[in-house]
């Protein structure tokens, strides 16, 4: 994989104000351009959703477009009633529309004459200050802007990676006419309000991500042929062991479509995406094995005698499908029990590769993809910053090239790799002679923020885009206040701390019960030291729940004390995030399940990642939120009936209020949400679950979350933030419990929910109805608590409870008993 470098990288500000943009439209409504129409949508942002116009009386592209738009999975909208900010016309009677747009992007067929034609059919429409961008995949944009009769220096490139919403990658190419100022402009507007990762590219053919990347699994695939590995074994290799995606090599491949894979690796310089992968490429092709969208390529699935799916692989060589087999690599499995990147490769690149597999493969396979990406400074951009950040951004991995070759020992990995006969970039041999001396050259300096440019022989300092943060960015900066295996407080500076959540695997257990418990009590120096506090954590999800596997053991021997302690607990530390003198906002991302999300309901006000899928998921398990969730859910049931009505009418009505209809649909409707273990898939949804409220502000780019929640603890803390004081509501009482038992009834009857579903569900209609009281008696969070405490313990006695928790540890699904 070798190619020469000979391009320079774009010059361009770092930092600007985000170009205004308040209509947009998008040129093409095919896969690409519809979803990128709907991420706009997403952004808030009104878009013109063109494309041809119909061929018949039946819709027109653009329509079809956006009506597949609500079929698409994983879904496009945060929220389906987004669609309505997409506007559809065509090609032929539209463009005028244009006249109105801030931004106009176009995203059809990736073809040069259909391109331009287009975009010259599009000037005459566009307003003076418009901004235009086409958006390529690998087509030059300086041959799509020299056929550009104006509006040149308002051009430039975006590459959006599929599906945009979830993809956080979006490579910018100038042009060469292109302004500076306003290519930094746009770069700001996506970074803060489509919360996208923005890296600068150079014009050279696929640009970054999918020059690296796609190179990439060329070599996996031709190591494969040439050592007789299958594509299990392969995928194995590149997965999560190396920090790439679960799907590896081939499965990624046909997710995103053998003929799309064909298509980028066409654009590539002679002889870097051919060698035997590229005969197999063109025989899947003629065969029409386009993975996904054809029901087969590398796998294919198929309905066994058993009528069970099963799954298919492809062999190579053959071109006949198989059974899939669980690869048989040692060194893999021992690497597994590795808890980060660093330590699996140490496992996986000790062995000798004339014995092991997996170091037979792993050698020439990241040898040659860090000569290739270090080959590449210079040419795809100016900066191994910038290769990095594109490949972890656009092609999910968890470390960029260089990163991971600091994390497995530069100066290590190259003497090896010449020992045994592998190809080195000369510019790694430049970063080892700027300190011979130095038992270990990372590109990345240990101290501080710079990483070696070979291009100019010298350790630069790698520019910090402004408002973005980590908690590990103020762990080096202020250090920690105090710490334990499940949590740590964090000085972020301007009065605010820090509570991360580091548990292992995100699960809440006794170390962040007593971290966030003693943290916020109001006798603490760190109350009495901080105006405000922020929760969050910097892993891919804000917290999976409540630790398990430690519930379960507890249960199954009968430990019913140790139990009640451990929730008694878990309520105690949500009051004190509740009822702390000091404002305390939850910044949840990814995904925020059962406990997680009652730290969430019970902070002052919540900054979620647009990302952020919520739930009190319990009833999954067979149990019930107890950690004051199902309580906070009665009260926001509470407020939002009381919101229909309003506030006097609700004082007036007095008890009676808890019997009245907006009263019973607000609890029905909780309780479905939290029987039913709905999580929402955005955090918009999440409004509409009444897991957010209308206060909670939303950050797109989860790059900004932390420092977005800090702003808003400060603002509270400034303001002059009290505490809320307990409360005390009208129940909803035996009536309302009636009119919930018998809907839960109805559910079984319909074959909707099982016996057990129904015994959790009946348990969760006690609490919100505040038990079996008279409706308008007036009942306490205490009192609320307690009923949760016997609910959870009720249940975790239940043999069907503890099959569906053992079932959940064991599989990461639920079990419907």
């Amino acid at each position: 994989m070798s190619e020469v470098s000979n391009a320079t990288a774009p010059a361009l500000p770092t930092s600007a104000h985000p170009l205004l943009v308040r209509r947009a439209a998008v040129l093409g409504a095919g896969t690409m351009g519809s979803r990128i129409a709907a991420h706009l949508a997403n952004a808030g942002i009104p878009t013109l959703l063109l494309d041809l116009p119909a061929k018949d009386a039946g819709p027109s592209f653009a329509e079809k477009g956006l009506s597949g738009l609500a079929k698409a999975r994983p879904a496009a909208f945060y929220d389906s009633s987004l669609a309505s900010l997409v506007t559809t016309g065509d090609f032929d009677n539209d463009l005028p529309r244009l006249s109105n747009c801030d931004w106009v992007i176009e995203a059809v067929a990736e073809n040069l004459d259909i391109k331009t034609g287009l975009l010259e059919r599009v000037l005459p429409h566009l307003k003076k200050d418009a901004v235009l961008t086409t958006n390529t995949s690998g087509l030059p944009v300086a041959k799509i802007g020299a056929a550009l009769s104006s509006h040149r220096e308002r051009f430039f490139g975006t590459h959006f990676f599929n599906p945009p919403r979830y993809m956080r990658l979006l490579e910018v190419i100038p042009a060469a006419e292109s302004d500076p100022a306003l290519v930094a402009a746009f770069a700001a507007f996506a970074d803060r309000l489509l919360g996208k990762q923005v890296v600068f590219a150079n014009d050279t053919p696929n640009f970054i991500a999918n020059r690296i990347g796609i190179a990439v699994m060329f070599n996996a695939a031709n190591l494969l042929l040439q050592q007789g590995l299958t594509v299990e074994d392969v995928d194995a290799l590149t997965g999560s062991a190396i920090g790439f995606p679960r799907t590896g090599t081939f499965r990624l491949a046909d997710m995103v479509g053998i003929d799309i894979l064909a298509h980028v690796a066409a654009n590539f310089p002679a002889g870097v995406t051919r060698g035997r992968f590229g005969d197999v490429l063109d025989e899947l092709l003629k065969r029409g094995w386009l993975g996904d969208k054809s029901g087969q390529g590398f796998y294919k699935k198929t309905r066994g005698a058993d009528g069970k799916d099963e799954r298919l692989a492809l062999d190579l060589n053959t071109f006949e499908y198989r059974p899939t087999a669980k690869p048989a690599l040692p060194a893999l499995e021992m690497a597994k029990s590795a808890g980060t990147v660093a330590e699996r490769l140490k496992v996986l690149l000790a062995n000798d590769p004339a014995k092991d597999k997996s170091a037979a493969f792993l050698w020439p396979f990241l040898g040659a993809m860090w000569t290739y990406a270090a080959d590449r400074i210079g040419e795809v951009a100016g900066d191994a910053v910038s290769i990095d950040q594109a490949m972890k951004a656009g092609f999910n991995w968890e470390l960029g090239p260089f990163e991971l070759w600091d994390a497995a020992g530069v100066k290590s990995t190259v003497a090896r790799m010449k020992a045994m006969g592998l190809p080195v970039s000369t510019r790694v041999d430049a970063l080892l002679n700027s300190a011979p001396d130095a038992k270990q050259v990372p590109w990345y300096s240990p101290d501080g923020p710079q990483c070696y440019n070979p291009v100019t022989g010298s350790f630069e300092t790698i520019a910090k885009t402004p408002g973005h943060a980590r908690v590990a960015d103020f762990r080096r900066a202020h250090g920690v206040v105090k710490t334990n295996p499940g949590a740590s407080l964090v000085d972020l500076g301007d009065g605010i701390g820090c509570i991360e959540l580091h548990s292992l695997k995100n699960a809440i257990g006794g170390d962040v019960l007593a971290m966030i418990s003693q943290v916020l009590n109001p006798a603490s120096d760190a109350v009495r030291n901080f105006a405000g506090f922020v929760i969050t954590g910097d892993r891919d999800n804000f917290s999976v729940g409540a630790n398990l596997m430690q519930l379960l053991m507890l249960a199954q021997e009968g430990e019913w004390d140790e139990v009640a302690g451990v929730i008694k607990a878990f309520q105690q530390m949500t009051q004190a995030i509740k009822f702390c003198p000091r404002p305390v906002v939850a910044a949840p991302f990814g995904m925020t399940l059962g406990g997680g999300a009652e730290i969430c309901l019970h902070a002052t006000r919540r900054q979620p990642h647009a990302e952020t899928y919520i739930g009190l998921v319990e009833a999954g398990v067979g149990l019930i939120p107890a950690g004051g969730g199902t309580k906070e859910m009665l009260l926001r049931a509470v407020d939002w009936a009381t919101g229909l009505v309003g506030p006097e009418a609700a004082a007036t009505a007095g008890p009676r209020f808890a019997q009245n209809a907006e009263m019973l649909t607000a609890v029905k409707r909780v309780l479905e949400a939290i029987a039913m273990a709905k999580v929402s898939t955005s955090a918009l949804e999440a409004r509409a679950l009444g897991l957010l409220l209308p206060a909670d502000r939303i950050t797109m780019n989860r790059e900004r979350l932390l420092l977005e929640a800090k702003a808003q603890a400060a603002v509270l803390a400034e303001t002059g933030y009290t505490a809320p004081q307990p409360r005390t509501v009208a129940a909803p009482g035996i009536a309302a419990l009636g009119v919930m038992e018998t809907g839960i009834f109805m559910m079984g009857e319909a074959g909707h929910a099982s016996e057990h579903d129904q015994k959790v569900a009946r348990w969760a209609a006690y609490i919100l109805a505040g038990g079996r009281v008279t409706a308008g008696a007036m009942v306490t969070e205490q009192y609320l608590l307690d009923l949760e405490l016997e609910a959870f313990l009720s249940l975790c006695g239940e043999r069907k409870t503890q099959e569906r928790i053992a079932f959940t540890l064991k599989t990461g699904k639920p079990l419907r008993n």
